[in-house]
Order: structure tokens, then sequence, then C-alpha cells
């Protein structure tokens, strides 16, 4: 007897079926990967290729460009720092830079990266500029009036030009010309304008202190100028620029102003 049973029929339409590409791939698989990596893209120009947002590329140029940057200073590029602190860390090591956040202070700084065995000189980005005898003299003088202010809040010391000019006065021989020293603390003040340090406000002979010097000059070190600047007055001699003992210098690119406060 014969089989009448009819044999199935594939009732699928070839036109529906997916033809799968010779390497495995379906094509909607490559634009589910194209739209994730669109999606997940930072790029701001034409082929950018970038892997920082807008807002931490912002507070890495702040960082390269500036001293420091504070939530004072630079308040959007702070909170940046703080939400991406492990991305532009490794940004700047990329560059052989070492990043420093404390958030207390809520300042973040660069440092230029040191080999642990000394035998590799790293290149760097940063102009080394040794502080002055002025400026060093200036910087000190600043540090110890923040440690003597018991003040809550930040920046709240405020210094004029005529204390400035007549503290760096009393570490200079009493033979020597004032109208020349008076040219160089002006130009010391100028810079630690430059630097942010020093906070102009709407009076331009009245400062405000930064408190990030406590973080650019430390305790020990302060100590150390400290005795350096004591014992330079009292045998007549005249600190060398930068300082004896070495204040460091202000590794930093910057074109920075200052800002003006009420």
């Amino acid at each position: 007897m014969s089989d009448t049973t009819p044999a199935p029929v594939d009732e699928t339409d070839p036109d529906t079926i997916d033809a799968a590409p010779a390497d495995g791939f379906r094509t909607d698989d490559v634009d589910d990967e194209r739209e994730e990596r669109d999606e997940t893209s930072f790029a701001l120009f034409e082929g950018d290729e970038g892997r920082l947002d807008e807002p931490q590329r912002r507070a890495l140029v702040a960082l390269l460009r500036h001293t420091y940057v504070s939530t004072r200073t630079h308040a959007d590029e702070w909170r940046a720092i703080t939400d991406g602190e492990h991305q532009l860390r490794s940004r700047l090591n990329d560059l052989f830079l070492e990043l420093h956040v404390d958030r207390d202070r809520e300042v973040a700084w660069k440092r230029q990266a040191r080999s642990e065995s000394q035998r590799r000189a790293f290149p760097t980005l940063l102009r080394d500029v040794p502080y002055t005898r002025e400026e060093t003299i200036v910087l000190v003088w600043l540090r110890m009036r923040l440690r003597a202010d018991t003040r809550p809040g930040l920046d709240q010391v405020v210094v004029d030009r005529s204390e400035i000019l007549g503290h760096v006065s009393g570490f200079l021989p009493a033979t020597t010309d004032r109208t020349r020293d008076e040219a160089r603390v002006a130009k010391a003040v100028e810079r630690l304008v430059t630097a942010r340090i020093l906070i102009r406000t709407t009076d331009p002979d009245r400062f405000r202190v930064a408190s990030v010097v406590e973080v650019l000059l430390p305790l020990e070190q302060l100590r150390e100028l400290d005795r350096w600047l004591t014992s330079a007055t009292t045998d007549r001699g005249e600190p060398t620029d930068g300082g004896d003992p070495g204040l460091p210098a202000d590794p930093t690119d910057t074109d920075d102003e200052g800002e003006t406060d009420a």
C-alpha cells in the first residue's frame, strides 16, 4: 500500500528570511553595536575620538592652564573633577602629571610626576619658574596670616599692599634702594594675583588670601623657610631668588588674570 500522507510543506515566505552574513554576524547586531557606540560617544567635533565629556574636558583644560582649580575660582570645573577624578587623573598621568585633590579645602592642582627610581627624567609641559626672593617672603607671611586666622570659611583673610611692602622691607638691608624694592614687591604681588594666591577685591590695594596657600606651603616647609628667612635677616645676608632651602617652583602654564571680589 502506498503512503498517501502529504509531505510537510515549508510555508515560510522566503522573502522574509534574514540572510546571515558570511562571517556569522547579523546585520541588526551591527546596527545595535553602532547605536551603542553612538550613545556612549563624547564627540564634540568632526573626527573627535576623546573619551571625556565636555565638563570633564573643560576641567582638564583648567587644571593645565591654572595653578589650581577650586570651588571658588572654577565652580563647574571643580564639580567635574570630583565627579570624574579617576578619568582626569588618568589623562594627566598620560602627560606625566599627577592630580592632587583636597576635598576639605575644595581645591585641586597638578604636579610634575617624578620617577621613583630617580634615574628617568620625564618630559614636561610645565614651565618651572622658581619664586623670587620677594615672592618667597610674601608667601611665608601669607601662610602665617592664614594660620593665625580662626574665622570659619575660605579666603577670609584680607591684606593691604602697604602691609605686604612693610613686611618685605623688614628682610632687606637698610641701605637698599626703596624705589627698586617697591617695584619688586609690586611685581611679586602681581604674580601672586595671576596665580590666584592673592584675590583682587574692589579696592586695588586690598587682596583676599586664597586658602590654597596652605596646600602650596605645608607646615613643615613653612617652618624651614621661616628659620631660613630669620637667619638671613640676622646675618644681614640676602636670600637668593627662590629661597636657599628651596620654595617649590610654580610649575604652571597659566594666563589666569585673577578675579575681582567684592
